[in-house]
């Protein structure tokens, strides 16, 4: 599986099955890392009992845990018959594997092995280097092949979905849709968490940000469908509420296919997926080649700059070409298409005389050139971005009474047609120039998962303008009707949403343009709670006044002061792949979203989105205290006492967490303290983090040190070894009783050997 067991630097899984989430990537890590340490042994001539004891421990050790692996393996494999034959074959080549480095390290006295011939490690390191390949061979399929049940969950949870939303479309009583509305919200549920976690499992960002838009759709369509239909059920004969209906379910249609095609790697129907071509990436790839004739004079003709150049420039008339685009952004655009297309001249001619010359290297009148050309195609691009920002926040400003929008509602409720006509055409407008506000952030986006985002945003408002003018027609139509003018106010909050959704989005884009761009994720996932209940008056969450902001801001500072000693204790590490670091910041990007919920800021809009955060940030936690466990069982008794402490006082944070998140609460005053107190545990869960990050850092490095000196095969048997298998009380394990993460700790259980 892996192209060499020896190879710890840059893991390589060669078994012809793609890793694609970071929870199977993470799991084989140190299974490779301590096969490679096994298989690297010291191998001195003399070799002493304590020597051929350890060795012999460490090889019986491994063999019962990949026992204990492979029995939850073919448990799996009898649950699930059409994984069946393939997942028996890994775990029968698992158990071969086991039993094949438990025989090679089999070595029982130092005279048995100079003098009966029997093959072991010592005599024998290709067939472990053999063994080893099959045993990290086969545990890969088997957690991928548990990974696809995981598929085979969200896929049969759509499905359910689906079939429900068929009903729902077909309903004709407002008795049989509540029903089946129940059904529905309850369904909806199940499938958010499943692709929730699915999202933040991606190794493929890309993929993230396509489920991230995809799943809210799903999350925005839920309650448009609730209305929509029972406004459709109230007025039958309406054909804008039909019309208003069918593009509802239509659109939750698209994104649960879309949902399935990212977890399945499914060719995306049509073309919707495929990136166009945008300026960001043309300047980025131009500026690439200009640069690389340094390296490579005589690789790249000219004429192929300019072509591409002239690509470049032709975007830029999505720019030039708007009506929205100021004189000055215009004249300043075409003016650095300019100078861009001169400089490339002059470096043409320069690589032109370098090549009469048949010169090795590019002479110093060349590199004035590229200097030149390449600080004029950033300028450029400074120009576009700020076109493209300017407009954007300026429109996102004009638009933020939702003057249109307020009109609409009452011109529906007075059933004045004539003047609802006239705020639907200036709706339209406004439609509009937001669309094409979209495709020019598209272009300076900067990062793929960006650009998706901008797409998304672009398609949200292409949707949700016309579903508006059919809702306020309905109204119009029908002005006492209540059920109406509530699903016009569902749509009309829908599209205040996505206002608010691009002003992040610009401060997003903004970062990465200046170099600010953090690593900091939310973690935020379906469903928001009430939004999904199965009662048709739904409880509607709540954003926090300005008087709650301002008392919960001290503690909000205080938490992002945490997030920040986290992130400065994480950089220390030099192994930034290791789990305790990997999750540290994690929980920190938690945190941090949390603290720009205290301000009113981020994508934490309500008290329902703090409260899943809050789940999924103790979720991440016990995480960490797994990984925190697994340490300790690598330390001297005196070494882990104060980590093992620290980590029993953190499950139990972690725990009352969970207690406090899972509390009902009715009315402003609760929900608030469910607020603060939410935010204190995760202060108290931070504090312990930044206080235990330190302590591990000081001991990997200890043991580091140690073995650079002194560690040989004598002294693997003064290590402790770990009972080969706990059950692990935290682990969420999937309906079938298994999951990726039960199989991992089975596989974090072969790691007995500290890597070198």
């Amino acid at each position: 599986m892996a192209s060499s067991p020896c190879s710890n630097s840059n893991v390589n899984f060669d078994s012809g099955l793609e890793i694609k989430t970071r929870s199977v990537e993470q799991t084989l890590i140190p299974l490779v890392s301590q096969i490679t340490t096994l298989i690297n042994h010291k191998d001195k001539p003399k070799k002493s009992e304590k020597t051929l004891r350890a060795i012999h421990r460490v090889g019986q050790a491994v063999n019962v845990a990949v026992g204990r692996f492979v029995t939850v393996g073919e448990a799996i494999a009898m649950e699930n018959e059409e994984l069946k034959e393939e997942m028996s074959l890994a775990c029968f080549e698992a158990r071969c594997a086991g039993d094949a480095i438990a025989q090679l390290t089999d070595a029982l006295s130092p005279e048995q092995t100079e003098a009966d011939g029997r093959t072991t490690v010592f005599s024998d390191k290709t067939g472990m280097v053999k063994a080893a390949r099959m045993l990290l061979s086969s545990v890969t399929k088997v957690l991928v092949l548990a990974d696809r049940i995981v598929i085979k969950q969200i896929i049969t949870s759509r499905n359910k979905v689906l079939a429900t939303l068929e009903q729902l479309e077909r309903v004709i009583s407002f008795q049989e849709f509540v029903q089946i509305f129940s059904q529905f919200g309850n369904e909806m549920v199940e499938f958010a968490h499943l692709t929730g976690d699915r999202q933040n499992d991606l190794k493929d960002e890309k993929k993230k940000a396509r489920m991230a838009a995809a799943r809210a759709v799903l999350e925005k369509c839920t309650m448009m469908l609730l209305t929509a239909s029972k406004t459709c059920l109230r007025h039958p004969d309406c054909e804008s509420a039909r019309h208003n209906k069918d593009a509802v379910f239509q659109r939750m249609r698209f994104a649960l296919e879309q949902v399935i095609e990212i977890v399945t790697d499914a060719r995306p129907s049509g073309d919707s997926q495929v990136l166009p071509v945008n300026i960001y990436a043309g300047i980025k790839d131009f500026k690439c080649k200009v640069e690389g004739l340094r390296e490579a004079l005589y690789s790249l003709p000219p004429e192929t700059l300019a072509r591409q150049l002239e690509s470049v420039v032709e975007q830029t008339e999505d720019f030039t070409d708007s009506a929205y685009t100021s004189h000055e952004n215009r004249e300043s655009i075409l003016q650095r298409c300019e100078l861009t297309r001169q400089e490339l001249e002059q470096l043409t001619t320069a690589w032109t005389q370098a090549q009469s010359f048949k010169a090795k290297e590019a002479s110093e009148e060349m590199e004035v050139c590229i200097l030149k050309t390449c600080q004029s195609i950033n300028e450029l691009r400074k120009e576009l971005h700020k076109t493209a920002m300017g407009r954007a926040a300026d429109l996102l400003k004009y638009h933020a009474d939702h003057t249109v929008l307020k009109s609409l509602k009452v011109t529906g409720e007075e059933g004045n047609l004539e003047a609802g006509a006239e705020y639907t055409r200036k709706l339209t407008e406004q439609k509009e120039q937001f669309v094409e506000m979209c495709r020019l952030l598209r272009h300076v986006s900067g990062t793929e998962p960006l650009e998706i985002t901008c797409i998304h945003a672009e398609e949200t408002f292409q949707v949700i303008g016309p579903q508006i003018i059919s809702a306020a027609k309905t109204l119009a139509l029908h002005p006492s009707s209540k059920i109406a003018k509530e699903n016009l106010e569902v749509f009309c909050e829908a599209w205040e949403s996505q206002l608010n959704d691009m002003a992040v989005l610009l401060r997003e884009i903004n970062d990465v343009f200046e170099g600010r761009r953090g690593d900091k994720r939310t973690y935020l996932s379906l469903p928001r709670p009430g939004k999904h209940s199965a009662n048709l008056k739904t409880v509607k969450a709540v954003k926090l006044d300005a008087e709650e902001q301002t008392t919960i801001a001290k503690l909000g500072l205080e938490l992002r002061l945490l997030t920040s000693d986290v992130d400065s204790e994480s950089e220390k590490w030099e192994d930034q792949e290791h789990e305790i670091v990997r999750q540290a910041q994690s929980m920190s990007s938690m945190a941090y979203s949390m603290y720009l919920f205290t301000r009113g800021e981020g994508l934490l809009k309500t008290t329902s989105d703090l409260f899943h955060q809050a789940e999924v940030f103790s979720e991440e936690g016990f995480q960490f205290c797994s990984s925190l466990q697994a340490f300790c069982s690598q330390l001297g008794d005196d070494e882990k006492a104060v980590v093992v402490s620290e980590t029993e006082k953190l499950v139990a944070l972690c725990q009352q967490l969970q207690i406090t998140g899972r509390m009902v609460v009715q009315g402003k005053t609760s929900t608030f303290q469910k607020v603060d107190a939410s935010i204190q545990n995760a202060k108290s869960i931070m504090i312990v983090v930044v206080y235990l990050l330190p302590i591990c850092h000081k001991l990997m490095k200890k043991y580091k040190s140690e073995r650079s000196s002194t560690e040989s095969p004598q002294s693997w048997a003064d290590k402790q070894m770990p009972t080969p298998m706990q059950d692990d009380p935290l682990d969420s394990k999937n309906a079938n009783g298994f999951g990726v993460k039960s199989l991992g700790q089975h596989v974090a259980n072969l790691t007995f050997l500290e890597s070198k």
